[in-house]
C-alpha cells in the first residue's frame, strides 16, 4: 500500500474497534510507526507532542492488536482496525470521543448493550431482570423462543413499529442468553463473516 505522508512526514490514523466498529481515537503515524506496526502486529504511532515513536499501551498495558490497516483512496489517511486490550483514552475512557453529542449511532447500540450485560453479570445488582436471565439459561432460552414467535407473528399481522419492537426483544434476550454462557455477538458475527467468503 502506498502512503502519502504530509510534508512533515505524518499521516493521520483513525483507530476503530475491530469488533464494534466504534471509533476509538485519531492519532498520527510516520513511516517508522507504520513499519513497527506491521512488524509487531500492535499499534505504533508518532507522538507529535513528545516528538517520539509511541507504542500504544506500552506503559498502561492498553495495547491495541492491529487486525487490519487500510489506506484511504488518496493514500493520505489510514484506518487501523484494532482489538483494544483496555481503554483507548489516556483518561481511562473506552474511546477518546466521550464528550459532545453523545446519542448512540446505530452501530453502537448492540456493543453498548453487550457492555451493559457484561456489567450486570459482573456486578449482579439485586432485582435485575438481566441478572435473572443470566443466572437461569432455561428462562433466557424460553424468552428467546417466545420473542422469536412474536416477531414472526408481528411480521405477518402487525405494524412495522411492532416488528421492530419484537425484533429488539429477540436481540436483547439472545444477547442475554449468550452472555450467560460467557459469549458475545462477536462469535456469531465471525461465523457470518466467514460464511460470506
Amino acid at each position: 500500500m502506498q502512503i502519502a505522508y504530509d510534508e512533515q512526514g505524518f499521516v493521520p490514523v483513525v483507530i476503530q474497534d475491530w469488533a464494534s466498529g466504534e471509533v476509538l481515537t485519531l492519532a498520527y503515524a510516520n513511516a517508522e510507526a507504520v513499519a513497527r506496526t506491521r512488524e509487531t502486529g500492535e499499534l505504533h504511532l508518532w507522538s507529535r507532542s513528545r516528538d517520539e515513536l509511541w507504542h500504544k499501551g506500552a506503559t498502561s498495558g492498553n495495547t491495541q492488536a492491529v487486525k487490519a490497516l487500510r489506506v484511504d483512496c488518496d493514500g493520505d489517511a489510514l484506518l487501523a482496525l484494532v482489538e483494544p486490550a483496555g481503554p483507548a483514552c489516556h483518561t481511562g475512557e473506552r474511546t477518546c470521543f466521550f464528550t459532545g453529542e453523545m446519542a448512540l449511532a446505530p452501530h453502537e447500540v448492540l456493543p453498548d448493550l453487550g457492555r451493559t450485560l457484561a456489567q450486570r453479570a459482573s456486578e449482579k445488582p439485586a432485582g435485575s431482570y438481566v441478572v435473572q436471565l443470566l443466572e437461569d439459561p432455561a428462562l433466557a432460552g424460553e424468552k428467546v423462543q417466545e420473542e422469536a414467535e412474536e416477531v414472526v407473528r408481528a411480521v405477518r399481522e402487525e405494524s412495522d413499529e411492532r416488528v421492530d419492537e419484537e425484533a429488539a426483544d429477540v436481540l436483547f434476550h439472545l444477547m442475554a442468553l449468550l452472555q450467560g454462557r460467557g459469549h458475545t455477538l462477536e462469535g456469531p458475527q465471525a461465523v457470518l463473516r466467514d460464511r460470506r467468503r
